[in-house]
């Protein structure tokens, strides 16, 4: 199973994306990651990360255990880095999605960015 912990819900990823954790995971569940206060301080950091740390752990214990059982996390750093730590202290796999970004500016000097989905990296 893959907890999805990130503000893009699995069913607007792209094809190759889903289909690639689906193939690597099995199913996926959704997890929002919360906004940050940007002025939060780094008690409010590890309160927010044990509070996700323990649903993930609820999450994983309502499935059969396996070795691919991982979440994916992608959010603000501080509180990503955090996560990651705990999680990996319960020895749950954590990944992230690597993705290739393309650019391109109009004529009017807008700039667009388009991200396409390459693969999952394990956080070390």
């Amino acid at each position: 199973m893959l907890i999805n912990l990130s503000n893009h819900p699995s069913d607007i990823w792209d094809r190759e994306q889903k289909s690639t954790a689906e193939k690597q995971f099995g199913n996926i569940r959704d997890l929002s990651f919360p906004l940050v206060d940007p002025m939060a301080d780094e008690n409010e950091i590890n309160s927010i990360a044990n509070s996700l740390l323990n649903r993930c752990v609820e999450i994983f214990e309502d499935q059969p255990a396996s070795p691919t059982n991982a979440v994916h996390i992608m959010g603000e750093m501080t509180l990503t880095f955090a996560v990651v730590k705990k999680l990996q202290k319960h020895h749950i796999q954590c990944i992230a999605s690597t993705t290739q970004r393309k650019v391109s500016i109009n004529d009017k000097d807008q700039k667009s960015s388009i991200f396409k989905f390459c693969r999952f990296r394990k956080y070390l």
